[in-house]
């Protein structure tokens, strides 16, 4: 099981997950999956098919979104967007669950419900530094 990192009420972050991970964040109250790992980055990981799938199975709503490398606005805007439009706990992920952290913070930054200091505290509090990546 991946370890799942609550960032605030809302958003989690994650290491790539397994399939059966998904059944899991159901019980754990998750409403929706975001899968930011581009298929096929590494061969043993499962295809966002699987993924989603796996998803809808335990009950959650799924989106991919992936992201190679830094996020493109346009990914920013995507996942800004769903998780203003959805009102239940989300869990998004990776490979290590660092360009989860960094899209989401991004969107964050962008509509200003946030500042820098306040993302950069979150993401410490869950192990990620976001330092250089917010713009100042």
């Amino acid at each position: 099981m991946s370890k799942f990192t609550r960032v605030t009420d809302q958003i989690s972050v994650a290491p790539q997950v397994a399939l059966g991970d998904m059944a899991i964040a159901a019980a754990e109250g998750f409403s929706l999956v975001i899968n930011n790992r581009p298929d096929g980055e590494d061969p043993s990981q499962p295809s966002s098919a699987l993924m989603e799938a796996a998803a809808m199975a335990a009950g959650l709503a799924y989106a991919h979104i992936p992201v190679r490398g830094s996020p493109t606005l346009d990914q920013v805007e995507e996942e800004r967007h769903l998780l203003e439009s959805h009102s239940g706990r989300v869990l998004a992920f990776c490979r290590s669950g660092t360009r989860s952290i960094v899209t989401w913070s991004l969107g964050q930054t962008l509509a200003g419900d946030r500042t820098r200091d306040e993302l950069v505290a979150l993401g410490e509090a869950a192990g990620y530094d976001l330092s250089s990546v917010l713009p100042r």
